[in-house]
């Protein structure tokens, strides 16, 4: 015998232990089957005149609440029917199921009532499932009902999302039918809040006496109480002098006691938030796949003003595009892979990105070079739209085009109908009230998401190199790569007229295609120039890019003195042929996840 099998047989065994991977799998997997066979079951719990055949081991295991129940003195544990009081019964059978399966399914429409019987029967991974889940799915039409929710019972994660969104859309949110059906606790809370995005106090002041009107015989008496949370100081004294005549103030049996409170109110209070935002310019840097950050810059070329910020390159991959909402939510498109992109939303008040979705490129099946990709917000929902440049018989080159809405409740993009195009060459797109309009300098491709439906319209004809186009109002303008010519279409009239375009002969861009954008009412341009340096060298050069804002009247460009800061290594730059302009809070206190210059 060998001496490791000598020692083996007469030396002593030590104790071990081994853990059976798939025994807990297999475990819950066969309690399921019992249950679906209806086998040994020994309690039935009664919802709303529904019977749940069930085992009061499983139920005891899975819940505190049970365990309570069946291990106690309590006359529930000698029963064989136990009645359960406050639960919906189809909601209890969704968790039942996850009991026996360990596999929950959420959804806008269940999430709240899961919660509430989860809380009920102490299921700690389910309420905090549904937590989560409310917390990613807080939007403006949800804020309200979700934070009162939230506030019932405690829930500080889907309280502090509800918080932040009620205050970015504030004017919005005060203007709704939820927002009046607030508690007076509810509301002093969030009016009392630094971060509300108002530009003036007398937006409170309105929402408040909303809310009052709603009820005012039930709610009047509230006003003593929710008026210290008025920053009077922040008003002038005739806005201050029209709130104490107001009839709600004037009439209220503690007349005089508002009075006292308004007056105590002039003390020095913070500003609100959105009080010193401004409209700004939104740039990202160019730079090499090695480095670490990624830099996005927001200048408002009146002023001057600028604020940078450095992120984590992981937080921003490459980035293709970006588009500023009618609710002023800011989204970036960003590739994840060669099939693959997501779209990224900003929260302003945290100054962070979250990743929102991914949409699947859709490639053509012989692709040439990398898509142009847009990303669009019409009357709430998002859109994605990309031209593929294609070989068509190995020869020729051809064009496709990829539609794509998001629909909020599924968390899908969904295709959507396609323009029957001649040519996409030379061609720019963007939005302009309700419609996305595809253009080139033969083709107007207009499309109509209420109807999903393109049609077309006038196309422009005397701008062959057309590379940037810019909507205000009812108006596009567009200009070409050469910035030599320009023409603006009215959208309602379906016509064209031309402008005159670069006057300026010492000053001809020589770098990159001009990008028109509006700011403050005003049409803008920013420019690339390579002024000459100090020495013959080209390495010598100068990179200068500049802003200059188009007066219409005189039909010239004026140089708005604004030139963009020198990153330390490229320059700034947007993935699509148009800048977003976003309103963006000045005073905000810095985040760990980024650095604020």
């Amino acid at each position: 015998m060998a001496a490791a099998e000598q020692e083996y047989e007469d030396g002593p065994v030590r104790p071990r232990s081994r853990e059976h991977v798939s025994y807990r799998h297999c475990f819950i997997d066969t309690i399921g089957d019992l249950q679906k066979a209806e086998v040994l079951q020994d309690v039935v719990l009664e919802v709303e005149g529904g019977r749940f055949p069930c085992h009061r081991l499983v139920l005891s295991a899975a819940s505190p609440y049970f365990r309570a129940m069946f291990t106690s003195n309590m006359a529930e544990s000698r029963q064989k029917t136990v009645v359960l009081q406050g639960l919906d019964a189809g909601i209890f059978g969704e968790i039942l199921s996850y009991i026996y399966s360990g596999t929950l399914h959420v959804s806008l429409d269940k999430v709240l009532p899961l919660y509430q019987a989860a809380d009920l029967l102490q299921l700690d991974y389910v309420r905090h499932t549904c937590s989560r889940y409310m917390a990613m799915n807080v939007e403006r039409s949800t804020c309200v009902d979700l934070f009162k929710f939230a506030d019932v019972f405690s829930v500080d994660i889907v309280l502090n999302r509800c918080l932040q969104c009620i205050n970015m859309h504030f004017a919005k949110v005060a203007s709704s039918e939820e927002f009046c059906s607030l508690s007076v606790n509810q509301l002093t809370k969030i009016i009392s809040c630094d971060e509300l995005d108002v530009q003036e106090e007398t937006t409170v002041w309105e929402a408040v006496v909303r809310w009052v009107q709603h009820s005012r015989e039930d709610r009047l008496h509230h006003l003593p109480s929710i008026l210290p949370h008025i920053r009077f100081n922040l008003l002038t004294s005739d806005d201050t002098a029209a709130i104490l005549e107001h009839p709600l103030v004037r009439e209220n049996p503690a007349s005089s006691e508002l009075h006292t409170l308004a007056l105590r109110g002039t003390s020095k209070r913070n500003m609100r938030v959105g009080m010193d935002a401004q409209e700004m310019i939104l740039f990202f840097r160019a730079v090499e796949p090695c480095e670490d950050t990624r830099e996005m810059l927001c200048m408002n070329p009146r002023s001057g003003e600028s604020i940078k910020y450095s992120y984590i390159k992981d937080t921003i991959p490459a980035l293709m595009t970006a588009t500023v909402t009618s609710n002023n939510d800011i989204y970036i498109l960003v590739e994840d892979s060669h099939d693959q992109v997501s779209v990224l939303r900003y929260n302003h008040l945290r100054e962070m990105w979250g990743k929102k979705s991914s949409i699947h490129r859709d490639f053509p099946e012989h692709p040439m070079g990398d898509p142009i990709e847009y990303l669009f917000e019409v009357d709430g929902h998002l859109y994605y739209l990309a031209v593929h440049l294609m070989w068509v018989l190995r020869r020729k080159r051809g064009v496709t085009v990829v539609m794509k809405k998001y629909e909020w409740l599924t968390d899908r993009w969904q295709d959507c109908s396609k323009p029957r195009h001649d040519e996409l060459r030379f061609f720019v797109a963007m939005t302009c009230g309700e419609q996305i309009f595809l253009l080139t300098n033969t083709e107007m491709h207009r499309y109509d998401p209420s109807q999903d439906l393109w049609s077309r319209g006038s196309p422009p004809r005397t701008i062959p190199g057309l590379c940037t186009a810019v909507a205000m109002g009812t108006e596009i303008f567009c200009t070409d790569n050469a910035f030599s010519k320009m023409a603006v279409y009215d959208v309602e009239a379906d016509s064209w007229r031309e402008l005159p375009g670069w006057s300026d002969p010492d000053g001809i861009p020589n770098r990159g295609d001009p990008i028109l954008f509006a700011h403050e009412g005003q049409v803008c341009v920013l420019l690339e120039f390579q002024y000459q340096g100090d020495n013959d060298d080209d390495d010598d050069d100068e990179l200068a890019q500049e802003i200059h804002v188009y007066n219409r009247m005189a039909g010239t460009w004026r140089d708005s003195q604004v030139t963009l800061p020198v990153p330390n290594d490229g320059y700034w730059i947007m993935g699509d042929s148009v800048l977003p302009v976003a309103r963006i809070y000045m005073n905000l206190p810095d985040q760990d996840e980024h650095t604020r210059d």
